[in-house]
């Protein structure tokens, strides 16, 4: 059934009230609005429009509290896996070192640092200014930061190990 169709059925079974109000309707009409205007029972609406706008206020503080608390568990559970990851990350590379690594991993601890100072300032602009969502993209992309570099080096200290890796990487690419 196409939408003119449907429209035409409905025109058709319903009953609609095409007739005009009777003379002085207006006026009567009027007449209930302005009694309604000078009768005195505006004290209880004054007293239930305070109760309903402190209840409503009373709300979003609630509601407020409650999403800001949810949202900071939800930052504290992402912290907790980038922190857990980084700290596996950081045991693998404390295997691989020794003296034929030793440069290579620190300046890629050095690179870590930097980073982890960068995030204490992150923090601090999160304290002051609350949550701010570039304040917390910045600390989510530093904690990517800090896993790329650990990464990286993980695969070249994979690659100092084992040097036929690289070579069998770059023909696959080829």
């Amino acid at each position: 059934m196409q939408m003119d169709d449907k429209l035409r059925d409905f025109v058709l079974n319903n009953d609609f009230d095409i007739y005009e109000p009777h003379s002085g309707h207006e006026d009567r009409f009027l007449k209930k609005l302005e009694a309604k205007k000078n009768n005195k029972n505006h004290f209880s609406w004054k007293w239930l429009s305070i109760a309903a706008t402190i209840t409503l206020l009373i709300g979003i503080f609630i509601g407020s509290n409650y999403t800001e608390r949810n949202q900071m568990s939800e930052m504290a559970e992402t912290e907790s896996f980038f922190i857990n990851t980084i700290n596996q990350e950081l045991k693998e590379i404390e295997r691989h070192r020794n003296i034929e690594t030793e440069s290579i991993i620190e300046d890629a601890l050095e690179q870590i640092e930097e980073l982890e100072d960068q995030f204490k300032s992150f923090k601090n602009d999160l304290e002051t200014m609350g949550n701010e969502k570039q304040i917390i993209k910045g600390m989510i992309d530093n904690y990517q930061q800090r896993l790329q570099i650990l990464e990286n080096l993980l695969y070249q200290l994979d690659v100092i190990k084992n040097p036929e890796k690289q070579n069998e990487e770059f023909n696959e690419i080829i």
